[in-house]
């Protein structure tokens, strides 16, 4: 939605050709109530309750531990291994599933293509890896190979010049305590982790080394000490590998549940660690890697819809069974069950933050009697391009925007498909309709209908585009 609310003939540029426009204000607002305010958790108990259910103090514990102070990279790259490791339990959870009705076929797609984004985020982190990580390199003179590591294939590379011709041994490592190698000498997942191990190679050519979970590295470049950095073991061993409740409840959907929103907070934690990097950069005046942490950020409130979709593979009946045994929803919660994640309230808070940077970013300071000197300077930037890495991060800026009001937007879909619209409404101790009503939103809908967080923004590229329209017809 635009924001219009601008008085007339606000706008004063020494643009050439300036173009004075007055936009009248809308008669009546399209959605009355609709204001922009933060979100809310929920209540201590039930988010002490979600976060007991998940374990997610262990899982903070293994994501905080910094044991290479050198590697600058390790708190945020850390929590996406992390991620992308469960998804390989995830795969084995899926195919192990006893039940004759599970949609199989689809799973197996699903967690696919969630691996393959996860690894595109991944290989995103380690194009920009400026040193430190802990690689093993993979070149042997004597190509000779310790018993007791896991090494699939050896091969040469020829030597570079006349003089140099002695060919380099290079071996392809596998992790030993990833559950991806195992899943690949699996009949049932062979597929599926072929297909992972392929991505792997593909998304991490740009990258400096590879991951080191069994992929092919026909390039020779050293592999991440995978092991050491992600700790498979901890990370499925059994205080982690099961939900508190796991022998107390007899429902397959169980750990479905359990395993897919341990994958969505270990990506909402690299999101907060994004957000701080991206602050950090621009106050240090990098845009342009400020606005590359952006679209990052952008393609990370996507992976969580992607993640959230997964509740529409599980079984109807069994679900909404485990939803009672876990007795999620309590007679006096009102808030969206999304809002028990502290960690992804505090996310969305961060990023709408981020329209206080603008300013910044533009060089200029707020007008105090609300003048329009933000979108003047805006409306500059964009004419002139002289600074194009600021506009480049102004875009992402609003980029990120959309996709949070997306993924908010997408959730409250999924809510209603697995759990009914009362429930998505969040009234469903005493509602008897339930109507998209202008008067009253709840806290989700807010979220996705509230006005745009960059007022300025929009009103520059408004005024642009009338500006544009009036020299094309005077022409």
């Amino acid at each position: 939605m635009v924001d219009l609310h601008w008085k007339a003939k606000m706008v004063s540029s020494d643009l050439p050709n300036s173009l004075q426009v007055q936009i009248p204000a809308p008669a009546a607002p399209s959605f009355r109530g609709v204001t922009s305010v933060s979100p809310a958790s929920a209540s201590d108990s039930a988010c002490s309750a979600y976060e007991l259910y998940l374990r997610l103090p262990e899982l903070r514990k293994l994501w905080s531990d910094r044991e290479f102070p050198e590697w600058r990279n390790e708190p945020v790259l850390k929590p996406a291994l992390h991620a992308l490791e469960i998804t390989f339990r995830f795969v084995s959870t899926v195919l192990s599933d006893p039940r004759p009705y599970a949609n199989k076929r689809q799973w197996k797609r699903r967690l696919e293509s969630l691996a393959t984004t996860q690894i595109q985020l991944i290989a995103a982190l380690c194009e920009e890896d400026d040193g430190g990580a802990p690689v093993v390199d993979l070149s042997s003179g004597s190509g000779v190979l310790a018993r007791e590591s896991s090494y699939a294939e050896v091969w040469t590379i020829p030597g570079g010049g006349e003089e140099d011709s002695a060919a380099a041994v290079v071996v392809s490592r596998a992790s030993e305590a990833s559950l991806l190698p195992p899943l690949s000498t699996w009949q049932t997942s062979e597929d599926v982790a072929q297909k992972i191990m392929y991505s792997i190679e593909c998304e991490m050519r740009r990258c400096p080394y590879t991951l080191g979970l069994g992929e092919p590295n026909l390039a020779g470049k050293p592999n991440l000490d995978y092991d050491a950095v992600c700790k498979p073991g901890q990370l499925h061993s059994s205080s982690l590998k099961r939900n508190p409740y796991d022998q107390q409840i007899e429902n397959q959907e169980n750990q479905a549940l359990y395993t897919a929103h341990q994958i969505l907070e270990s990506w909402i934690q690299v999101a907060k660690q994004v957000i701080g990097r991206l602050t950090e950069r621009i106050a240090a005046e990098e845009f342009e890697s400020a606005a590359n942490d952006c679209y990052f950020l952008e393609q990370i409130w996507k992976l969580l819809a992607e993640i959230e979709d997964l509740h529409l593979l599980m079984d109807p009946d069994d679900f909404l069974k485990l939803k009672n045994q876990l007795s999620i929803r309590s007679a006096a919660e009102t808030e969206p069950f999304c809002f028990r994640s502290r960690s992804l309230v505090e996310i969305t808070r961060s990023c709408k933050e981020l329209k206080h940077k603008v300013p910044e970013i533009l060089g200029v300071e707020v007008d105090p009697k609300g003048g329009p000197r933000i979108q003047e300077a805006a409306m500059r930037l964009y004419r002139e391009k002289s600074d194009f890495e600021k506009i480049h991060l102004l875009q992402a800026l609003q980029a990120v925007e959309a996709a949070l009001k997306k993924f908010f937007y997408a959730y409250k879909q999924v809510l209603v498909a697995v759990m009914g619209s009362l429930e998505a409404k969040g009234n469903a101790a005493g509602a008897a309709v339930v109507v998209a009503s202008s008067e009253s939103c709840d806290s989700l809908t807010r979220l996705f209908l509230e006005p745009t967080y960059f007022p300025s923004l929009d009103a520059a590229k408004t005024f642009l585009g009338k500006f544009h329209e009036r020299r094309n017809t005077r022409q």
